[in-house]
């Protein structure tokens, strides 16, 4: 075999990863660790986010046919080139770069996540959750038993369990009722197939698994441990013989579109008919992962920094989307969620909304904004992915990478927005991943336009309060008091509101509230 699929990749994985740590020699670390490996010998230890690395290239090189690189980076200018008609880039990457398709479950395995594969069958979605179960080190014939296979005719029972019939003849008391619960509910790795072919009221309990991490049937509780889901669709849509529950579609945390099959890559296919093998036999124990460095893994992604110049950048940009300004009254009510809980049409409220600059008004094109568990699952990913490079700190295209995969589902399209109706802008309307990268984009540019990493007020203000109060005079306080009806004031004379500045009166607002609330009881107390 010209491609032996045992073999994994040399360490580092990344060139400079372990160059110049000054570590020095020591007796202590001799007697502990043994003698220093032989010259051109490779030594079987690593680092967990080194191995990740490794399990990566070996799924991306071995297991899953898959030659594209959509996750793209750069350390010096790449080249470009132009095809066809519709003027299509292709960039070649200077920097070692990644498909969506393994980095993202690959991530989801490590990060707890919930990653929903979509795309038409024989894409290797099912193929792929699999390969996660083995690299987290379950048999492969458990993992396939332990596969939920969505259709039509799945009963609560058919998901969760069966109560024991000796028990319903005999129990005077619901509690009395023995179940016997499906032994996936206490996996690990969980895979739902097709999971839009799976009835309602059945998708319920699902619904409680994937959120709360417990089954009930009977009044009793089956509480299951921490997870890694992979749900597969045939569509982005959520169609499929049932319509997906808003609240399930909204538990899924990352989208990965399975690419189609490169024909150029037919000689593979050969070979592995010709010997025989089906990858998830044949994953090297290096890169199987424990539930105990699992676990190591997450403390350490935790310990991921998420700089404040980044974190600005990406307030802003999820900023952009819940407000909308004739859905209510009163400020904290001119949001897309109450015009979403009225009965009025969302295209008359949109429609009232003139005079704006539709580039910078990037709210027009949704019609919804960013919920709590979406951000934070941005930040999860992004910690997750500058720890998969050996990074101790979420870079901007970490962030940007992240963001369209995460909030693939998440952010609801507009698509009578006038953005759409722009010639060179038509193709976001199908290309959701694109859509929001441009979104981004744009957010970023405008960040950029205001200079906001050098005049910042109502950060500047936040900063102080943070400080804290204790000590704080009635004459500084009231002091801090007139800098913000100041800035409010200076917000007001822009006549146009846009969805940050509505976040930023908001909080400002809310500072206001806290300082008047502080002098009146430093006033009282004197």
């Amino acid at each position: 075999m010209t491609n032996p699929p045992g073999k994994i990749s040399e360490s580092p994985t990344i060139p400079n990863k372990n160059k110049g740590s000054g570590k020095k020699f020591d007796i202590g670390s001799l007697l502990e660790e043994g003698p220093l490996p032989i010259a051109g010998e490779t030594s079987h230890t690593s680092s967990l986010d080194e191995k990740l690395r490794k399990a990566y290239f070996w799924i991306t090189n071995f297991a899953i046919i898959n030659p594209f690189y959509d996750i793209e980076y750069n350390d010096s200018p790449p080249l470009k080139f132009t095809l066809g008609d519709s003027k299509s880039t292709v960039t070649l990457p200077t920097a070692q770069s990644y498909s969506s398709f393994v980095l993202l479950p690959l991530l989801t395995l490590i990060v707890r996540g919930k990653c929903l594969l979509v795309g038409g069958p024989g894409r290797g979605k099912t193929a792929s959750a699999i390969l996660m179960g083995v690299i987290a080190g379950y048999p492969i014939k458990e993992i396939k038993r332990a596969i939920q296979h969505g259709q039509p005719q799945m009963t609560i029972t058919d998901l969760l369990g069966n109560p024991l019939p000796s028990d319903m003849m005999q129990a005077k008391s619901m509690d009395e009722i023995k179940i016997a619960w499906r032994k996936w509910l206490g996996m690990q790795i969980k895979i739902i197939d097709e999971y839009n072919r799976i009835p309602t009221r059945t998708q319920s309990a699902l619904l409680t698994i994937m959120g709360d991490n417990y089954a009930e049937i009977y009044d009793q509780i089956y509480e299951c441990p921490d997870a890694a889901w992979y749900l597969t669709a045939n569509d982005d849509a959520g169609g499929g013989t049932y319509q997906v529950i808003e609240a399930l579609r909204d538990r899924i945390d990352i989208v990965v579109k399975a690419p189609h099959f490169n024909t150029r890559f037919i000689k593979d296919l050969i070979q592995r008919v010709e010997e025989g093998y089906k990858p998830e036999t044949l994953v090297p124990k290096e890169i199987v992962f424990s539930e105990a460095e699992i676990k190591t893994i997450n403390a350490e992604i935790r310990n991921v920094i998420f700089p404040p110049k980044l974190r600005r950048r990406m307030e802003f940009f999820t900023s952009q989307f819940e407000f909308m300004e004739y859905a209510g009254e009163q400020l904290e009510y001119k949001t897309k969620d109450t015009a979403k809980l009225s009965t009025v049409d969302f295209s008359v409220l949109s429609s009232a909304e003139t005079g704006k600059d539709k580039t910078k008004d990037l709210g027009s094109q949704t019609k919804n904004g960013l919920s709590v568990r979406a951000i934070f699952t941005c930040i999860n990913y992004a910690k997750a992915l500058a720890y998969f490079r050996g990074l101790n700190e979420v870079s901007l295209d970490d962030l940007s990478h992240v963001l369209p995969f995460v909030l693939h589902d998440k952010l609801v399209q507009n698509a009578d927005s006038p953005f759409f109706e722009d010639a060179e802008n038509k193709v976001y309307r199908s290309d959701r991943v694109s859509w929001i990268r441009k979104l981004f984009s744009l957010s970023l540019s405008e960040y950029d336009r205001l200079g906001l990493d050098k005049n910042d007020v109502i950060s500047n203000l936040s900063e102080r309060f943070e400080e804290g109060l204790e000590g704080l005079s009635a004459k500084d306080t009231k002091q801090r008091l007139v800098e913000i009806e100041k800035e409010i004031e200076v917000m007001a004379k822009q006549r146009k509101l846009y969805g940050h500045m509505f976040d930023d009166v908001l909080k400002l607002k809310y500072l206001h509230q806290r300082y008047t609330n502080y002098l009146k009881w430093v006033e009282s107390n004197v």
